[in-house]
C-alpha cells in the first residue's frame, strides 16, 4: 500500500558546518557521563549523573540559558509536552510538537541546527498515542551516528544524527513499518489499526527495541483488541530480529493461564512505557501493561501472562529467560508503568546484581536480575472475590515483604480528609456512597442504591506512574516520586449499544454514558478524531483519574498528595520520605480551614520525574490534579538526596510534564525540564548558573566527578 506521509526537513547550514566538525572528531563513540545519551541516562533507567557543580548551595541561582518553544513543530500547540531530551557531542535531540518532530539543537545556547517531521495523514490521525511523546534514541558504532524514533502513527525512522536525514539503508528510505512484521493481522487496516507509541525506542549493542500502546484500557469498544507483541530490529538495517510474544500463541509457555482460548482474541497487553537493558549480560527487561480490558476480565479467565509481569528477555533472541507476574488477572489497572532499574546491591553481605521495579501500587518489587528470584520474600495472600456477574477473579496477589509500601494503595475511612471534624464527617458521608478497601479490592457493579464504585488509590494514576524512579549507584538508593491521593473510583455499568461486545464497562449508575474526545487525545496530528473515553460524569465522578470526588472544594484523601521516598535496596528500607511541593493556595486559603496550621501537604499533581545528581534530587512540580483544569506557574525544586531537606527551587512557567536531565559542556552543567499544560504550550527549558557561580564555595571547579 501506497505511504501516505509527506516528509519534512530543515537544516541550518552554518550550525550544520560547525555540527560535522565537532561531531567527526569523536571517533568510536562512547558515552560520557557527562553527557545523557539515553531515555533514563543509561540503559539501566538510573536517571543519575555524577555532578556537582549546581548543588544545595546555588540551585537557587539557577537562571535560563536557553528555551526552546515548540508550538510551531505541528499543525496546533502541544500542551502535553513529555519528552526527555538527549546530549551527545554537543547537541541536544529531542521529539516535539503536535507531529512529534525531531529536532537538533546547540546544547548551549539552544540554537535550531535541524529539525525533521513525518505528515502521516489519516494515519497519524487515527494514531491511539499522538503528540509529542517522551522522546527518541542514539546510537553510534564510532563512524556513523543514528537518532531513532517512532512516529505517531506507529513508523521507526532512523535519521542521520548530523544532518536529521533519513538513513537510506534503513527499512525503506529510513522508515520501518511497525503495523508489519506482527505475527498478527492488525484490525481493522493498516491506516487505522490501533496501534503505536508514545515512548523512545531502546537501542542495546546493535539492537533496537520497540514496545506497543493503544488507547486507554477504559476506552474500549470491544473485548477484542490488537496485540501489543514487542521485538528487536537491527539498528543498521532495520531488518526483525525478533519477536516476543506478550499473550502467548498455542503451544508457548503461558498460554494454559487464558482460559476457553481467550489469548486467541484478547489483546492490549504491550510494553507501552520504557524499557532497561544488561548489555553486559545480554538481558532485556520489559514491563508489560493490562491485557483488554483494563477493569473487565470476565472474557479473559485465568491469571492472564503476561499481563502485569516482569519478563526479562534475551538481548539478542527475544527467548524469555525468567518471569514474574505482579499481578494476577489484572482488573485495576494497575500496568507496570515505568521503567525496571537495574541496580549492584549488597545484600545482607551478598553482591546481587538486583533489578527494582516501581509501581503504581507503591510497592517496589526487587529481583535477582539474572535468575528472576526476588531478592526478599514476595507472598502471595489470599485476597477478596468481588460479585461482577461473569468475572473470574485470582484467589490470591503477591505482597512484597521488603521494602515497605511507599505510598497509598487502598482506601479506608483513615485515608479520608480529617482537617476538621465537619470536613472528616462530610468525608464519611460521601465515601458511604462507595465501597471501601484494601489494594486488590475488587470492583463491583454501579448501583444507584450503592456502591457507586469501588473507591482505590494506586491504580490508574496512583503510585508511580511512566516518568518512573531515579537511582543513586553509589548509595543504593532509589528515590521514586508517588502520587498519594490519586484516587480512581471504579464502578462497572453495562455498556451503550455502540460496545455491545463488552459485558461491563468502566462508568456510573443513573448518569449517561456518551463518548466524546478525552483529554489529550483527541485531536490527531493532522485532523481531529473521536476518542472512546466516556464523557465525564457530573460529581460524584467514576471510572476515571484522580481528584474528581472533594469536599466543599478540598481534596477526599487527606495530604500528603504527593511523596518523594529514598528507599535504600542493600537493606530495604526506606530512608526518608517528603511531601512534594507547598501547601496548594486553594487549599491554605480555603475558608474551612481559616485559623489552622496546614502542614506542608505536597501538591496533587501526578506524573513526576525525578533526577539525582552528586548530591540533589531534583524534581518540578506537576500538572495539577484538583482543583480540575487550573492553570498555574510550578517550582523546579532541589532535595538533599541524604535527607530529603529542600535546599532550592527555580520558578517554572508551567508545571513539569517531561522528566529532567542534566549534562556538562564547556565547563558548565546544565539542567533541562519539559513544561507545558493549561494554556501554556510545550516548551524546553535549560538552566545553568551565572558565570560568578560556576565554581564550587571551595574553590575548586565544579563538576568535579567528570570521570
Amino acid at each position: 500500500m501506497p505511504c501516505s506521509h509527506r516528509r519534512s526537513s530543515l537544516r541550518v547550514p552554518s550550525l550544520l558546518a560547525l555540527a560535522l566538525v565537532s561531531l567527526s572528531t569523536h571517533a568510536q563513540y562512547k558515552a560520557k557521563d557527562t553527557e545523557w545519551p539515553t531515555y533514563a541516562a543509561d540503559l539501566a533507567g538510573t536517571r543519575y549523573r555524577p555532578l556537582d557543580q549546581i548543588h544545595a548551595g546555588n540551585f537557587k541561582q539557577l537562571e535560563v540559558a536557553w528555551r526552546f518553544k515548540t508550538d510551531s513543530l505541528g499543525n496546533r500547540p502541544e500542551f502535553k509536552l513529555e519528552g526527555t531530551p538527549l546530549m551527545v557531542n554537543g547537541v541536544v535531540y529531542a521529539t516535539a510538537g503536535s507531529r512529534r518532530a525531531v529536532v537538533a539543537l546547540d546544547a548551549a545556547t539552544g540554537e535550531l541546527m535541524w529539525v525533521h517531521g513525518e505528515r502521516e495523514g489519516e494515519r497519524g490521525a487515527a494514531a491511539p498515542r499522538q503528540l509529542s511523546g517522551r522522546g527518541l534514541a542514539y546510537w553510534s558504532d564510532g563512524k556513523e551516528e543514528r537518532v531513532l524514533y517512532v512516529t505517531p502513527g506507529y513508523r521507526l525512522v532512523a535519521l542521520n544524527a548530523k544532518n536529521g536525514v533519513p538513513v537510506p539503508t534503513f527499512g525503506k528510505g529510513g522508515i520501518v513499518d511497525l503495523k508489519l512484521e506482527m505475527d498478527q493481522t492488525i484490525m481493522p487496516d493498516l491506516t487505522t489499526g490501533e496501534i503505536g507509541l508514545q515512548s523512545a525506542p531502546v537501542v542495546a549493542k546493535d539492537t533496537v527495541i520497540i514496545g506497543a500502546a493503544f488507547r486507554e484500557g477504559m476506552t474500549i469498544k470491544s473485548k477484542t483488541n490488537n496485540k501489543g507483541y514487542v521485538r528487536g530490529f537491527d539498528v543498521r538495517t532495520g531488518k526483525r530480529l525478533w519477536i516476543f510474544h506478550t499473550i502467548p500463541k498455542k503451544g508457548e509457555h503461558g498460554y494454559d493461564t487464558w482460559l476457553n482460548g481467550s489469548a486467541e482474541y484478547t489483546g492490549n497487553n504491550g510494553v507501552w512505557t520504557q524499557m532497561t537493558v544488561d548489555e553486559q549480560l545480554g538481558l532485556a527487561y520489559l514491563p508489560v501493561e493490562s491485557p483488554t480490558s483494563d477493569y473487565y476480565g470476565g472474557h479473559r479467565p485465568g491469571d492472564n501472562l503476561y499481563g502485569e509481569s516482569l519478563v526479562c528477555v534475551d538481548l539478542k533472541t527475544g527467548q524469555r529467560k525468567w518471569h514474574y507476574q505482579l499481578v494476577h488477572h489484572p482488573i485495576w489497572d494497575m500496568d507496570i508503568s515505568s521503567a525496571p532499574i537495574l541496580a549492584d546491591i549488597t545484600v545482607d553481605g551478598k553482591n546481587i546484581k538486583a533489578v527494582a521495579q516501581p509501581s503504581k501500587q507503591g510497592f517496589l518489587y526487587v529481583f535477582d536480575r539474572v535468575t528472576g528470584k526476588p531478592v526478599w520474600p514476595i507472598i502471595e495472600k489470599p485476597v477478596e472475590k468481588g460479585d461482577v456477574p461473569g468475572e473470574w477473579y485470582a484467589p490470591t496477589q503477591p505482597f512484597p515483604s521488603k521494602p515497605p509500601i511507599y505510598s497509598r494503595n487502598g482506601v479506608g475511612k483513615d485515608d479520608l480528609i480529617d482537617f476538621t471534624p465537619a470536613l472528616k464527617e462530610k468525608a464519611l458521608a460521601i465515601a458511604s456512597k462507595y465501597k471501601l478497601g484494601p489494594v486488590y479490592t475488587p470492583p463491583v457493579v454501579s448501583k444507584v442504591e450503592g456502591p457507586l464504585a469501588t473507591l482505590t488509590l494506586g491504580t490508574a494514576s496512583g503510585g508511580t506512574n511512566w516518568p518512573g524512579a531515579s537511582y543513586d549507584p553509589e548509595t543504593h538508593t532509589i528515590y521514586a516520586f508517588a502520587c498519594n491521593a490519586c484516587l480512581t473510583p471504579i464502578g462497572l455499568v453495562k455498556p451503550p449499544k455502540e460496545m455491545s461486545e463488552l459485558d461491563y464497562f468502566a462508568g456510573t449508575a443513573g448518569q449517561e454514558i456518551r463518548l466524546r474526545s478525552g483529554p489529550g487525545e483527541g485531536a490527531g496530528a493532522d485532523a481531529p478524531l473521536p476518542s472512546r473515553r466516556p464523557a465525564a460524569p457530573a460529581a460524584p465522578a467514576a471510572g476515571g483519574g484522580g481528584g474528581a470526588l472533594n469536599v466543599d472544594g478540598l481534596p477526599l484523601i487527606k495530604p500528603p498528595y504527593s511523596t518523594i521516598s529514598a528507599i535504600n535496596l542493600d537493606r530495604g528500607e526506606i530512608v526518608w520520605q517528603i511531601a512534594h511541593g507547598e501547601t496548594p493556595d486553594f487549599i491554605r486559603n480555603h475558608p474551612a480551614l481559616k485559623g489552622l496550621t496546614i502542614p506542608r501537604t505536597g501538591q496533587s499533581g501526578f506524573n513526576v520525574g525525578t533526577l539525582v545528581t552528586k548530591t540533589l534530587v531534583i524534581a518540578g512540580d506537576g500538572a495539577v490534579t484538583s482543583p480540575p483544569g487550573r492553570a498555574r506557574g510550578a517550582m523546579l525544586r532541589a532535595y538533599d538526596k541524604a535527607t530529603g531537606k529542600e535546599v532550592g527551587a527555580v520558578y517554572l512557567p508551567a508545571p513539569q510534564t517531561g522528566s529532567p536531565m542534566t549534562y556538562m559542556l564547556n565547563g558548565k552543567q546544565y539542567i533541562i525540564v519539559a513544561v507545558s499544560g493549561g494554556a501554556y504550550s510545550g516548551e524546553y527549558i535549560a538552566f545553568t548558573l551565572p558565570a560568578a557561580e560556576e565554581r564550587s564555595p571551595s574553590g575548586a571547579a565544579g563538576g568535579g566527578a567528570q570521570r
